[in-house]
């Protein structure tokens, strides 16, 4: 063996110590900040298998999982009545999660081209991908039929915040049973009070389904203001219903949607107040929560809803009875998005 060859192969074996070295000195950073929340009274979270299948573990929750350490940004799960209890992380990463029927959709950063971007990702029960979609603006939405059929999501194309009128959205809804995507609801036809709209500052986000799989409610916004809209999917026809409605989200008797309200006198950065609008009536209800609310709630049954809030590690959970009684209370630290299955 030559000279040469003999320096070589020791600065070869000297670079693979180091990259061992650094590599086992990142893995012991992670397991110590997972365990420095742990210890600070944080969730214990540990890898395993997350299903999204109706009636598979019992009743749970499935969330993005805020948690310092190396399972931060992944789907989690634990039982719907344990929500502080020990966390099982999926090893998918989603920025926006919502999931129903069995399907899931997960928005999500993609950095498999030239320049780093999203995705909006369709999960079957297993996680395993069924369709991948490119996005083109920052992730903030995401919802799925009640059946699995249908799915949506809505990124900001413009600005990064609802609380000013300054931004851009679009939202995409996919038919899972057809495969058409309709790749902004701004091409579906706008009757507004009983007219058709057409304008150019339109923008319409923060879908939720009905359990026909047909039908949907939305956000409209447009000249400074925002509109509940109904939505059909098949008809491709949004329909206004009543102003200062944003981002409702609908029972599961479909009776009622709970949304944020702009307050006047609240702050221009903090403007929202949740409530409960009776769908047959109008009667509108303000929840037991005080807080500004910049978030589509989840409901967990006909009785009570869940949102997220800033915290310690990025956004925690609070739940509020949907009637207007009671008090908010803490669900989850260090969690974000939740489904409710089983």
């Amino acid at each position: 063996m030559t000279f040469q060859r003999r320096i070589l192969l020791f600065a070869t074996a000297v670079l693979l110590l180091a990259a061992v070295g650094v590599l086992a000195v990142l893995r012991a950073s992670s397991r110590a900040e997972e365990n420095d929340h742990a210890r600070a009274g944080g969730p214990r979270i540990s890898a395993g298998a997350v299903s999204l299948a109706p009636g598979e573990g019992g009743r749970r929750i499935v969330f993005r999982n805020m948690a310092w350490g190396p399972h931060r940004d992944e789907l989690a799960t634990v039982p719907a009545g344990a929500p502080g209890g020990d966390r099982t992380a999926s090893g998918v990463s989603c920025l926006r999660f919502h999931a129903a029927g069995g399907t899931g959709v997960c928005l999500q950063a993609d950095r498999s081209g030239v320049q780093d971007g999203y995705k909006a990702v369709v999960l079957d029960a297993r996680l395993k991908v069924v369709s991948a979609h490119p996005l083109n603006g920052v992730p903030t939405r995401a919802r799925v039929s009640p059946g699995g059929h249908l799915a949506a999501w809505t990124v900001f194309v413009g600005g990064d915040s609802y609380a000013g009128t300054n931004f851009s959205t679009r939202t995409s809804v996919l038919d899972l049973r057809t495969g058409r995507l309709d790749a902004t609801l701004e091409d579906f036809t706008i009757l507004k009070d009983g007219k058709p709209y057409r304008s150019a500052d339109v923008n319409l986000w923060g879908v939720t389904f009905a359990a026909d799989e047909r039908t949907f409610y939305a956000t409209l916004g447009t000249g400074g203001r925002t509109h509940l809209v109904r939505g059909d999917v098949g008809a491709r026809t949004v329909t206004t219903l009543r102003e200062n409605v944003e981002c409702p989200s609908l029972s599961p008797d479909g009776t009622r949607v709970v949304f944020k309200k702009r307050v006047p006198g609240l702050p221009a950065e903090a403007p929202w107040r949740l409530y409960a609008l009776e769908l047959a009536s109008g009667a509108e209800t303000a929840l037991g929560e005080e807080r500004s609310v910049d978030d589509q709630v989840v409901w967990t049954d006909d009785r009570t809803v869940v949102y997220a809030l800033p915290g310690d590690f990025g956004a925690d959970l609070y739940s509020v009875p949907a009637d207007g009684s009671g008090a908010p209370a803490r669900l989850m630290d260090s969690a974000l998005a939740p489904a409710f299955l089983g």
